[in-house]
């Protein structure tokens, strides 16, 4: 019999995922020798084109504080999101995509750095130049990055990704749906607490 798979739905620009991710790597660090994780771009928000607006921005950090107080994440409120910044998660999660092709083993930890870059440094990570320093920190070469970032292929199979998001049915991040050798069972579709998941998973995977 294979190894189930448990598929982990995210958006590098989603804040619930950055809530939620002290409870991924547990989880990843608890059944790594049960599952075999597959990391997706779910496509939160992508091909914007307009700056945020005021009252967008608000409603934004208004998630990003539910965040906080639910999981105790951090945030930079007052730098977040300043005037012209266009909320496009298409960029970062085509950034991540590439360096999985290029150096699978920096996948995770990459979308960690540009994660935490965006939340507690107010990073902007849709801008290339970002993507290709925090590349350049985890071990690639910038111009193999930026080769592959741009590439048609890339931008396929980012597509690919959202398009996996959309025949799973998932409608929200973080998402993770197990896929054992028949069917699948949906183990959250938002935030839930390590014990929530751990019980669900060792039910799944009895």
């Amino acid at each position: 019999m294979s190894q189930p798979i448990l598929w982990y739905f995210v958006d590098p620009m989603c804040s619930w995922c950055w809530g939620f991710a002290p409870t991924f790597e547990k989880v990843r660090d608890a059944f790594e020798d049960q599952v075999r994780i597959a990391f997706i771009m779910g496509g939160l928000r992508p091909g914007g084109k307009d700056p945020v607006t005021s009252s967008f921005r608000d409603d934004i950090l208004h998630h990003w504080h539910e965040v906080e107080k639910t999981t105790g994440a951090s945030f930079n409120f007052e730098a977040a999101m300043p005037e012209g910044f266009i909320y496009n998660t298409e960029i970062p999660s085509r950034a991540i995509i590439a360096v999985s092709e290029i150096s699978p083993e920096e996948t995770y930890p990459y979308y960690k750095s540009i994660q935490e870059a965006f939340y507690k440094d107010s990073v902007d990570i849709t801008q290339e130049e970002h993507l290709v320093m925090f590349a350049e920190r985890h071990g690639l070469k910038p111009g193999e990055f930026k080769e592959s970032f741009h590439s048609d292929a890339m931008l396929e199979k980012t597509v690919e990704h959202f398009k996996k998001a959309r025949e799973f049915g998932v409608r929200g991040f973080p998402t993770l749906i197990l896929q054992p050798d028949e069917g699948y069972h949906l183990i959250t579709n938002g935030y839930r607490s390590y014990d929530d998941i751990r019980l669900k998973l060792e039910s799944a995977l009895m």
